[in-house]
C-alpha cells in the first residue's frame, strides 16, 4: 500500500474513533450502570472461572495454589492440640477403647455432615462467614458476627498457650533438662531441697514457679510475667506474619506446620514402644469398659468432642473453602479431613498412653523399693515375721509381681493392724487411672517422662516444637475465621486489618500473662466459646434447612459437585443433626448449672491445687463472655427485622467477587427476602431504576434482577436467561 495510503487509512480510523467517544458522551450515569451491570451476567459455562484472563482488575479472589495446601489447611485448623491433651484424657476417663464407639457414631451424624454443610456453604458463596450468613438470610446475619466474636475470644487465649510452648521450646536447649530435678536453696548454714518442689515433684514445681510464677487465687494479680509476656509477642508475630498475606503466605507455612506433627508423632510412638511398660500403658488405654458406654455423660462428651475437633461454628472452615473453585469436590474434603482428625487422634492416644506408661512403670519400681525398705525395716523390728514371706523372694532385687505377692500376704495376715504400717499398693494401673488432660498433661506429666528418655533434650525440642506447630495451624483458621468475613463484608486492606488485629489480640492478652493468667486462660476456656458455638452451628444448621430450604440446597450441590449428594445427608441435617444439637445444647445448660463456677488455685504453701469459686466480679466476666459471642445474633435480627438501620445511602452495601472482579451490589429496600430465598419470579422483584436512557431497550432482551436478599445478596445481578443455572447459589 502506498505511503500517503497509510495517513489516509490513519485519518479515516481516527473519524471513527471520535464518532464513538461523541455517542458515548450522550449516555447518562444511570445507563453507564445498566452497561456495567449487563457485563456482570455471565453464563453457566464461565460460572467456574475465578478469575478472568487478561482482566486489569486489581481486587482478586485469592484462590489455594494446590488441592494439597487446602487440605493441609484444613487439617491443620482441626487437628489442634485437643487431639494431644483432651481426646487422650476423654478415653482414658470414659472406657478406654470402647469411646471410640460412641465417637465415630456422633462424628457419623453430627461431625461429617455438619462440616459438610459448612464447606458447601462456603464454596458456593465464595465469602467469609458475615457474607455467607448474611447471604443466606439477612435477618440471621448476626451469626458470621458472633463467629467472629468467639473466635477472637479463642484466639486471646490459644496464643497464649502456643507462648508457652515456645517457652519451654526455648528451655529445652540444655542437659539436664532444666525441670529434671528440683533446685536447691542455699543459706549461710547449709543447703536444702526447695519445699515447694519436694512436696509436689520438679516438673510440677517448674510448671507452677519457674514457668508460670503462678498466684495464689485469680484476684490476686502478681503484676506482669515478663518471660511470658515476650513469648506472648513473639507467638503473635508469628502468627502475623504468617497471616499478613491471608492465604498467599499462611498456605505455604502450612506444609510444615500441618505436616512435622505427624512427623514427631511417628518417632514418638516408634520410641516409645521401645520403652519398657509401654505396652502396659497401650493396653490400658484400649481395654474396653462397656458398662461405661451406657452412661449419658460419655456420649455428651464424645459429642463436645467431635464438635469442637472439626472447627465447627468458628467461620474458619468457612473461610478457608471460601478461597476454592466452585466445582471442589468439597463432600470428599469433608470425609477426609474429619477421619484424619479422628486418625490423629487415635495416633496421639497411643503416643500419650506409651509414654505414660514408661512413666507408670518407672514410679511403680520406685514404688516397689521404697516398701520393700519399709518391709525389711519391720521385719528388724519385730512387727512382721519372716515366716509370712516366701522363701523365694529377694528384697535386694525385687519385682512388682513379688512385692504385691508379699503385700498381699501381708495384707491377710495384718488385717486390723495393716493400716498403721504405712504400706502402699504398687500397682501400674493405679498410676494409668490418674487421669490428666490440658496443660497438666503437655507441661507436666509428658514434660516428667521425657526427662527419663535417653537424649531428653531433643525429644523435649520435638515435642514442644510440635506443640508450637499444632498451635499455630489451629490459630490461623481462627484468625482467618477473623479477618475473611471483616474484609469482605468492609473491605479493608487484609495486610492493615491483620496488624491491627494481632495488636489489639496481643495487648488484650496481657491478662493472661499476669501471675494470675493461668487462671483467666480457664475461665475464658469455659465460657467464652462453648455454648455460643453451639448456639451458632444450630441456627446454622436452621438458615440452611429451614430459611434457605434443604431441597434447593440439595439442589445447589448437585449443580457444584455433577452429583446428588446421598440422602443420608438430607434427613442427618433437617431431622437428626438439629435434634442431637439441641440436646447436647440442653446438656452443657445442665452441666454448667450442676457445676459450681471455679477454678483450681495452686497453693504455695501445701504445693497442691485447691478449688475456689469465682468470686462476683469473675462471675460477671464469665457470662459476658456467653451474651458478648451470642449478642450479633438478636441485634441483627432486630436491625434488620425492624429496618433501624437506613440502607439508601448504599454506604455498607456489601462487595461480591466474581470472576476476580469486585461488584458493588445494589440496595434493595423491599425486603430482604427476595427471589432468592422465596422463589420469586424475576418479574416479581422490583427492577432498579437506571434513570432516563436515549437508547430504546429492544424487544426480547434479557429482564434485569436484582441482586437477591437486597444489599447483603450474593452481589451478581442475573439475568432471567435460559442457560443459566436454576440454583439459587
Amino acid at each position: 500500500m502506498p505511503k500517503n495510503s497509510k495517513v489516509v487509512k490513519r485519518e479515516l480510523d481516527d473519524e471513527v474513533i471520535e464518532s464513538v467517544k461523541d455517542l458515548l458522551s450522550n449516555e447518562d450515569s444511570s445507563d453507564d450502570a445498566f452497561k456495567k451491570s449487563e457485563l456482570m451476567v455471565d453464563d453457566q459455562e464461565e460460572k467456574d472461572v475465578d478469575v478472568e484472563e487478561g482482566s486489569d482488575v486489581e481486587d482478586e479472589r485469592p484462590a489455594w495454589n494446590s488441592k494439597l495446601q487446602y487440605i493441609l489447611a484444613q487439617v491443620g485448623f482441626s487437628v489442634g492440640l485437643g487431639n494431644v491433651w483432651r481426646f487422650p484424657y476423654l478415653c482414658q476417663k470414659n472406657g478406654g477403647g470402647a469411646y471410640l464407639v460412641p465417637y465415630l457414631i456422633l462424628l457419623l451424624i453430627i461431625g461429617i455432615p455438619l462440616f459438610f454443610l459448612e464447606l458447601a456453604v462456603g464454596q458456593r458463596i465464595r465469602r467469609g462467614s458475615i457474607g455467607v450468613w448474611n447471604y443466606i438470610s439477612p435477618k440471621l446475619g448476626g451469626i458470621g458476627f458472633a463467629s467472629c466474636v468467639v473466635c477472637f475470644f479463642v484466639a486471646l487465649y490459644y496464643n497464649v498457650i502456643i507462648g508457652w510452648s515456645l517457652f519451654y521450646f526455648s528451655q529445652s536447649f540444655q542437659h539436664p533438662l532444666p525441670w529434671d530435678q528440683c533446685p536447691l536453696v542455699k543459706n549461710t548454714s547449709h543447703t536444702f531441697v526447695e519445699p515447694e518442689c519436694e512436696k509436689s515433684s520438679a516438673t510440677t514445681y517448674y510448671w507452677y514457679r519457674e514457668a508460670l510464677n503462678i498466684s495464689s487465687s485469680l484476684s490476686e494479680s502478681g503484676g506482669l510475667n515478663w518471660k511470658m509476656t515476650i513469648c506472648l509477642l513473639a507467638a503473635w508475630v508469628m502468627v502475623c506474619l504468617a497471616m499478613i498475606k491471608g492465604i498467599q503466605s499462611s498456605g505455604k507455612i502450612m506444609y510444615f506446620s500441618s505436616l512435622f506433627p505427624y512427623v514427631v508423632l511417628l518417632c514418638f510412638l516408634i520410641r516409645g514402644l521401645l520403652l519398657n511398660g509401654s505396652v502396659d500403658g497401650i493396653r490400658h488405654m484400649f481395654t474396653p469398659k462397656l458398662e461405661i458406654m451406657l452412661e449419658p455423660k460419655v456420649w455428651r462428651e464424645a459429642a463436645t468432642q467431635v464438635f469442637f475437633a472439626l472447627g465447627l461454628g468458628f467461620g474458619g472452615v468457612i473461610a478457608f473453602s471460601s478461597y476454592n473453585k466452585r466445582d471442589n469436590n468439597c463432600h470428599f474434603d469433608a470425609v477426609l479431613v474429619s477421619f484424619i482428625n479422628f486418625f490423629t487422634s487415635v495416633l496421639a492416644t497411643l503416643v500419650v498412653f506409651a509414654v505414660l506408661g514408661f512413666k507408670a512403670n518407672i514410679i511403680n519400681e520406685k514404688c516397689v523399693i521404697q516398701n520393700s525398705e519399709k518391709i525389711l525395716k519391720l521385719l528388724k523390728i519385730g512387727n512382721l515375721s519372716q515366716d509370712m514371706i516366701p522363701h523365694h523372694i529377694n528384697f535386694s532385687s525385687i519385682t512388682a509381681e513379688d512385692y504385691n505377692l508379699v503385700y498381699d500376704i501381708i495384707q491377710k495376715v495384718k488385717e486390723e493392724e495393716f493400716d498403721s504400717l504405712g504400706l502402699k499398693s504398687c500397682q501400674i494401673e493405679d498410676e494409668l487411672n490418674k487421669a490428666v488432660q490440658g496443660t497438666g498433661l503437655a507441661f507436666i506429666a509428658f514434660t516428667e517422662a521425657m526427662t527419663h528418655f535417653p537424649a531428653s533434650p531433643f525429644w523435649s525440642v520435638m515435642f514442644f516444637l510440635m506443640l508450637v506447630n499444632l498451635g499455630l495451624g489451629s490459630m490461623f483458621g481462627t484468625i482467618e475465621g477473623i479477618i475473611t468475613p471483616i474484609v469482605d463484608t468492609f473491605k479493608i486492606r487484609k495486610e492493615i486489618l491483620t496488624v491491627i488485629c494481632c495488636l489489639v489480640a496481643f495487648f488484650i492478652g496481657l491478662i493472661f500473662v499476669q501471675r494470675s493468667g493461668n487462671y483467666f486462660v480457664t475461665m475464658f476456656d469455659d465460657y467464652s466459646a462453648t455454648l455460643p458455638l453451639l448456639i451458632v452451628v444450630i441456627l446454622e444448621n436452621i438458615a440452611v434447612t429451614r430459611i434457605y430450604g434443604i431441597d434447593k440446597f440439595m439442589e445447589d450441590l448437585k449443580d457444584m459437585l455433577g452429583f446428588s449428594p446421598s440422602q443420608y445427608y438430607y434427613y442427618m441435617w433437617k431431622y437428626v443433626s438439629p435434634l442431637v444439637l439441641l440436646c447436647l445444647l440442653v446438656a452443657s445448660i445442665v452441666q454448667m448449672g450442676l457445676s459450681p463456677p471455679g477454678y483450681n488455685a495452686w497453693i504455695e504453701d501445701m504445693a497442691t491445687e485447691e478449688f475456689h469459686s469465682y468470686p462476683t466480679w469473675g462471675m460477671i466476666v464469665c457470662i459476658s463472655l456467653m451474651v458478648l459471642a451470642i449478642l450479633p445474633v438478636p441485634i441483627v435480627f432486630v436491625v434488620r427485622r425492624c429496618n433501624l438501620i437506613d440502607d439508601s445511602s448504599g454506604s455498607l452495601a456489601s462487595v461480591s467477587y466474581k470472576r476476580g472482579r469486585i461488584i458493588k451490589e445494589p440496595v434493595n429496600l423491599e425486603g430482604d427476602n427476595t427471589s432468592l430465598i422465596h422463589g420469586k419470579s424475576p418479574s416479581e422483584v422490583p427492577s432498579p431504576n437506571f434513570g432516563k436512557n436515549i437508547y430504546r431497550k429492544q424487544t426480547g432482551s434479557p429482564t434485569l434482577d436484582t441482586a437477591p436478599n437486597g444489599r447483603y445478596g450474593i452481589g451478581y445481578l442475573m439475568a432471567d436467561m435460559p442457560d443459566m443455572p436454576e440454583s439459587d447459589l
